[in-house]
């Protein structure tokens, strides 16, 4: 029997896909990206991902690798040293591996709790969350390059990281998925008891700190954790509002004229300003809970948009075309989705 996409996605959306292979280790991998023929799929956690209803005619590679290894020297421990590096394996739990480093007290990731999904996944989107993002911290990234046919590491500068892409993400090839498949990521933390300032006003206020003030890592994990929870952010099988893609549409960024009155505005080194999609959708009309059919807008967070139980993807793709054509006919800014559409469309 095939594998349905809908049983490896958040959403729990997607026909079956023609052939699946899952990686355990590094060599695995490899050799399924190497042999794989057609159209392939690279699929992590699937947190990132809209799978239409008719499945993929192509092969899925399932990234099952796992590893967190730690360079001890200079010693992690020592608040004095220039930082810890730490390889991870592209299939580890994001979440987990952001729980481990709040363990071993190594700071910069602590507030990208709660994110689900693969750390393979995020340097692809660039994830970030609550003034943090993985560019930050992110020192190297190792991958297959299916183009040429080898393993290549690329160091921070290389990455093209901007707000939630980078050079993997624009890489695409014809056959399908990306030109380079992540292996592994390197990161470079602070050690310490303290987490990096936070640059986030919303999570301030949680933690009762002024913006760009410092406070314990477990503090602000658990504080993320909190907030995202009340968003419907964190993964819970009971709770439908967890059903999603996450945020599923980009914060636009536009001419600082394009900005409707009373939305909010963040000023981008290009000169333009990154305002809230959050607030767009609700101002046009569409508030949290929106929708009648099995899929609606989260009741906690109108960027998600939620499958209640019996949906399809093209109810999906029915609701988040309204909320996107919506958007435009009220402001004029037209809404770019961030979770990847496969074998569907808006």
């Amino acid at each position: 029997m095939a594998e349905r996409l809908a049983d490896h996605t958040t959403l729990r959306l997607g026909g079956p896909a023609a052939r699946w292979v899952r990686a355990t280790t590094e060599a695995e991998l490899i050799e399924a990206l190497r042999t794989a023929e057609g159209s392939l799929l690279v699929l992590g956690g699937g947190s990132n991902l809209v799978v239409g209803d008719a499945g993929y005619d192509g092969t899925v590679v399932e990234v099952a690798t796992r590893g967190i290894t730690p360079d001890t020297s200079p010693d992690d421990t020592d608040p004095s040293c220039g930082g810890v590096l730490v390889r991870v394996a592209a299939g580890e739990s994001w979440d987990g591996f952001v729980a481990h480093a709040v363990g071993r007290g190594w700071a910069g990731v602590e507030a990208l709790a709660g994110i689900p999904g693969s750390v393979g996944a995020t340097p692809v989107q660039n994830v970030g969350a609550y003034g943090q993002d993985v560019s930050q911290t992110i020192a190297s990234v190792r991958v297959w390059d299916r183009t040429l046919g080898g393993v290549r590491t690329f160091a921070n500068a290389d990455c093209g990281f901007g707000y939630r892409t980078s050079r993997f993400k624009a890489d695409q090839l014809p056959t399908g998925g990306g030109r380079h498949v992540v292996l592994d990521v390197t990161f470079q933390l602070r050690p310490g008891t303290l987490g990096q300032p936070v640059a986030y006003a919303e999570l301030a206020r949680a933690l009762g700190v002024e913006v760009g003030q410092r406070a314990p890592l477990a503090d602000v994990r658990a504080a993320v954790l909190e907030l995202r929870r009340a968003k419907g952010m964190v993964l819970d099988e009971a709770d439908h509002d967890t059903w999603s893609a996450g945020s599923f549409f980009t914060n636009p960024v536009v001419d600082a004229s394009a900005v409707p009155a009373g939305a909010p505005a963040w000023p981008q080194p290009d000169g333009r300003v990154k305002t809230s999609a959050a607030w767009l959708i609700e101002h046009a009309g569409f508030g949290k809970g929106y929708g009648t059919g099995p899929v609606t807008l989260s009741t906690k967070h109108t960027l998600a948009l939620t499958n209640r139980g019996e949906a399809t993807t093209s109810d999906l793709l029915r609701l988040a075309l309204e909320v996107r054509d919506g958007v435009e006919l009220a402001f004029g800014i037209r809404l770019e989705n961030e979770p990847v559409l496969l074998g569907c469309s808006l």
